[in-house]
């Protein structure tokens, strides 16, 4: 039986539990930032313990957005993407400009001929070895966690989902996406500042966000970047190897599966991006197939941060020790 016949009866979207999702992600988000920005007002340590579970919901949200930019939390398109927009704005993410991005990363995923768009930039060892002194220092601090997990997050939200890329008249849904994200942002920033003052806006929601980004960067990175992960040549690319090889199957607890939208069943999504994220435990559940993937427990996901280039003899991924060798 071919893969689209097995996953069919779960690559269907169902209205009532996409907003059964929904609500169960966006009504605790909200009361979580109605405390915080309260209770600033009058204990600011006090307010501040709700922002670790403010950013996990956040997370959640950003995957509710991450299905709307594939077409599949809703049947309707114009569904998805009036939702994807609307928690593009609670995420700082604009959601046209971002979709392109991680169309690509699916696309190319894998591919050591098409990297560059919408992944984490990983080199050979034979592009590392053939680079001056100055740009693998460049790599190494781009590669270090620092960056990666607490500086990138910010700016990565805060500064570069600001500015649109590319002529304005090719990209114009680009242009119209970054744009609009950031006019509507002003405007949420500016009515808060108004009615609530700047403490809720700076030390409540751009901790959240902050947290969240880090998080979010995290799944996207351990998912991908494992020892044993894929990455072939374009003649040797292989779409189907690139999900179930490249992508790990994120062993967490079930609660934190939930949290963080299923989307450590990675090589699922891979394979099927039309099966929404409250279906994808079901499909793992029923496709003896989805079992066999290549689980990363937490401790493993944490000690893969030293892999950082590509050893193509080997097809592995390897720390820098190893291109000293």
């Amino acid at each position: 039986m071919s893969w689209r016949k097995l996953i069919a009866p779960y690559a269907r979207p169902h209205s009532g539990r996409g907003i059964l999702d929904l609500l169960c992600t966006a009504l605790p988000f909200l009361a979580l930032l109605a405390g915080i920005f309260l209770g600033l007002a009058h204990e600011i340590w006090a307010a501040l313990i709700l922002v670790l579970p403010a950013a996990f919901f956040l997370v959640r949200l950003f995957i509710i957005q991450h299905d709307c930019g594939h077409g599949s939390y809703f049947k309707a398109r114009w569904a998805n993407n009036l939702l994807g927009r609307v928690i593009g704005v609670l995420t700082l993410t604009p959601y046209a400009f971002w979709r392109h991005d991680h169309a690509v990363h699916h696309a190319t995923s894998g591919n050591l001929s098409r990297r560059g768009t919408g992944d984490i930039i990983t080199l050979t060892i034979s592009e590392y070895r053939a680079r001056s002194a100055l740009r693998r220092l460049i790599y190494r601090i781009y590669r270090h966690p620092l960056l990666l997990f607490v500086i990138g997050p910010a700016v990565q939200f805060i500064l570069v989902h600001r500015i649109p890329r590319g002529s304005p008249t090719r990209n114009h849904k680009a242009w119209l996406s970054v744009l609009g994200t950031n006019l509507a942002l002003a405007g949420v920033a500016a009515a808060i500042v108004l009615l609530l003052g700047w403490r809720p806006l700076v030390i409540g929601y751009l901790p959240i966000s902050f947290l969240a980004g880090s998080f979010g960067i995290w799944l996207f990175y351990v998912q991908h970047q494992f020892e044993n992960t894929y990455w072939r040549k374009d003649a040797e690319w292989n779409f189907e190897a690139a999900a179930f090889e490249g992508c790990s199957l994120y062993d967490l607890p079930r609660f934190m599966h939930w949290l963080t939208g299923n989307i450590g069943f990675h090589h699922i999504h891979h394979l099927a991006i039309t099966i929404p994220s409250y279906r994808l435990r079901a499909a793992y559940k029923a496709i003896p197939a989805f079992r066999e993937a290549k689980k990363l427990s937490i401790a493993e996901s944490i000690s893969s941060c030293r892999l950082v280039l590509w050893d193509e003899r080997r097809n592995k991924l390897v720390g820098f020790r190893d291109a000293r060798r």
